[in-house]
């Protein structure tokens, strides 16, 4: 492969590379938002509970998370342009699989099709930036994506309400196919490649011990709401991913040739921000759930209504986006953190008493709150915790980051659906036996009652773990990037051939 001397760094035409890319992106988070106002709609569709139905996004992410790791491998061994079409294919063809299914098995074996393709382009396009821009230009550079990426939950949501208001649910896929088409003809035509691709031998048995560690522990924490916690099958099935994760956690420290290098860890802001991260993330995954079903099944709110309500908060959180990534080239994380987690907790606790009569205004200004705290906090804490890494780690580092906040994702979302219906099943029981309705109007209404508290239950969660974040954020410091322990540059120079 030919080297492209650092100097001529500022040569490369970084417009075209970032645009096709961070428009898959865009795609691929289109894609995941629009199933948050869909669920209710699905539900009654196929019949189904929303334990069930909340696969459709928590197998979504799982499958991001598990497949996340040999994105470190892959983008050793093959090169952006390659990765990055053949990931935009796959997720175009689970995209025709969710258009054309006419069952809930047909629609979750799409949504995982595309969550194959989907999972592997947010860590390539992470790396791709690191490659290309210096530590202290990097907090614009992720503003930019953070502003295309957020831009999807703005739109996704009022997307889908109003294709399902109007439409077959399926239009909603029908409709994303000639993006897709046009992403991959793009990339095709403008992508170069931004990479030095070295020998890499695939960890099988490490790949195959976090399949298993991370299913199973997803399994069980979905299992929980309908099965119990004290069921032998959800104790098993959490104690073997316990199990799972540990064994590879211990194969990935002895082998030569780690599928994802965990000695990352030993970067003290790396590993303190990608604890934050799985606390934040939880509280930014919570109203995908939640809150849909709080409109729309409780209240009786049409989708687009649904989906109206996020569009402002998500606007506004897009355009904060790059203003915040040039505060954190200035300043730091530590603080934009600490505020925005705190913007955050104070407006979730706005949701832990709501009731059915609740205003629509009052929940836009507590749904635009958070995410005005958000848009604060998201990209800072992950790129400070980047930022400390050694090159070498770069795909290493975008891999775990990425894994990680992917798995936290599906768990927390796994976690407050389960809270929510153990706390609806508790709420209906007290209410029948303090003289609950014996009509069957009386009996609805009793349970619609006992749903929102069980929703109000899993907010109070959601403030208790956001509370977490924010005690660790006070730690974050302002970190030099590590110096490499090889005898290679610390800035490595960027290959850039058609490949």
């Amino acid at each position: 492969m030919s080297h492209t001397p650092p100097l001529e760094r500022s040569s490369i035409k970084k417009g075209p590379i970032l645009f096709i890319m961070i428009l898959g992106a865009f795609l691929a988070t289109l894609n995941q938002t629009i199933m948050s106002v869909a669920t209710p709609e699905l539900m009654k569709d196929f019949g189904i509970s929303a334990t069930t139905a909340q696969w459709l996004t928590t197998g979504y992410m799982l499958v991001n998370g598990v497949l996340i790791p040999i994105t470190a491998y892959f983008m050793q061994r093959f090169s952006t342009r390659q990765l990055f079409l053949s990931s935009m294919v796959i997720f175009l063809i689970g995209t025709v699989v969710s258009a054309l299914a006419g069952n809930f098995p047909s629609l979750l074996t799409g949504r995982l099709i595309q969550a194959a393709g989907a999972g592997i382009i947010m860590p390539l396009l992470m790396n791709v930036i690191l490659a290309l821009f210096p530590p202290e230009k990097r907090g614009a550079a992720m503003g930019m994506v953070g502003l295309a990426i957020i831009f999807a939950p703005a739109v996704g949501p009022t997307l889908a309400g109003y294709v399902l208001e109007h439409y077959d649910w399926q239009v909603m896929f029908y409709g994303m196919i000639p993006l897709a088409v046009i992403v991959v003809i793009c990339g095709t035509i403008y992508l170069r490649n931004i990479s030095e691709r070295t020998p890499a031998k695939l960890d099988v048995a490490g790949l195959l011990l976090s399949t298993a560690g991370f299913g199973a522990l997803l399994y069980g924490f979905s299992r929980a709401g309908s099965a119990g916690w004290d069921s032998a099958e959800v104790l098993a099935t959490l104690s073997a991913g316990v199990v799972g994760l540990a064994l590879f956690t211990w194969r990935q420290l002895v082998s030569k040739e780690p599928l994802l290098e965990l000695r990352a860890f030993k970067y003290n802001m790396f590993t303190l921000t990608t604890i934050i991260n799985v606390a934040v993330t939880m509280v930014m995954y919570a109203d995908m759930m939640l809150l849909p079903l709080y409109l729309q099944n409780t209240r009786g709110f049409t989708p687009v209504e649904s989906g109206l309500l996020l569009l402002p908060g998500a606007l506004v959180m897009g355009l904060l986006m790059p203003v915040t990534g040039k505060l954190f080239d200035r300043f730091g994380a530590k603080w934009l953190a600490v505020i925005g987690l705190v913007i955050t907790i104070a407006t979730t606790l706005g949701f832990v008493n709501l009731t059915g009569s609740t205003s629509y205004t009052y929940l836009i200004l507590m749904s635009t709150g958070r995410r005005i705290g958000m848009a604060l906090f998201l990209m800072p804490i992950q790129t400070a915790g980047l930022n400390q890494l050694p090159n070498r780690l770069n795909a290493h580092g975008t891999a775990i980051s990425n894994t990680i906040r992917q798995v936290a994702g599906a768990v927390g979302t796994s976690l407050l659906v389960t809270v929510m219906t153990d706390r609806t099943k508790s709420h209906v029981k007290e209410l029948m036996m303090s003289g609950g309705a014996t009509d069957a109007a009386g009996q609805k209404q009793l349970i619609l009652d006992a749903t929102i508290k069980g929703i109000n239950d899993a907010y109070l969660v959601i403030v208790a773990i956001g509370i977490l974040a924010l005690l660790l954020s006070f730690f974050i410091k302002k970190t030099s990037q590590a110096k490499e322990e090889s005898k290679e540059s610390a800035f490595k120079p960027v290959t850039v051939n058609e490949g």
